[in-house]
């Protein structure tokens, strides 16, 4: 019987559901993030070792700003992005493990043509945002744990060395199903100090909210 426990979810069903909703709305530029590629970006962001600041990440996220119908709209969906950032940042901070939107398999396709791809693909897009922060301390370190989320994204098959990584589709298979596991791997490579069992806490920063 396993020690580890459940995975657990950064918004509930219907938080999801109101998310999706909005996301895959006409008031959202087309090239913004969906729903399982933006859970992956704020995951990334839960992780990061460098916070970053709302007004970057919402425009990174959005590709601009969507058309909110108004101003309850906009706190609404910009708090459940929040939210779940939030979510995530305290159940790393707790040890757990958080609960991906999708099957942990990739039953036989490519991970670009897969749920677990986009999500990568979200994840990487939240490294991007701020690369300098994940690699300035120990780049080889950084590369190794990053390689996996780097393999199921599809961004990088073209690279010589990640095309004969990608090509063993039980080893793909094998990181599918230790996605959560990676996550707290990195939030511990980054925000555990060596001589601390506890990771170091951070403020809450409210996305998009508007001064008075």
């Amino acid at each position: 019987m396993s020690d580890t426990p459940p995975p657990v979810p950064l918004l509930d069903d219907d938080e999801l559901d109101r998310l999706d909703d909005f996301l895959a709305s006409a008031r959202v530029p087309e090239d913004a993030l969906d729903l399982i590629g933006t859970h992956g970006f704020l995951v990334a962001l839960a992780v990061s070792p460098r916070e970053a600041l709302p007004a970057a990440w919402v425009a990174e996220l959005f590709q601009g700003e969507p058309a909110f119908a108004d101003d309850g709209e906009r706190e609404a969906i910009l708090g459940l992005l929040e939210r779940l950032r939030h979510n995530a940042i305290a159940t790393l901070e707790q040890g757990g493990l958080p609960e991906l939107p999708f099957e942990l398999t990739l039953d036989g396709l490519p991970a670009e043509e897969t749920p677990i791809g986009d999500w990568c693909a979200g994840f990487m897009e939240g490294v991007f945002l701020d690369e300098p922060a994940w690699f300035e301390e120990d780049e080889e370190a950084a590369a190794t744990l990053l390689l996996p989320f780097m393999a199921l994204s599809g961004l990088f098959d073209e690279e010589p060395d990640m095309a004969e990584f990608v090509a063993d589709a039980a080893r793909l298979e094998a990181l599918v199903r230790q996605l959560p596991e990676l996550v707290l791997d990195l939030y511990l490579h980054y925000r555990v100090p060596p001589e601390s069992p506890k990771p170091t806490p951070r403020r809450k920063k409210p996305a998009g909210r508007r001064k008075p």
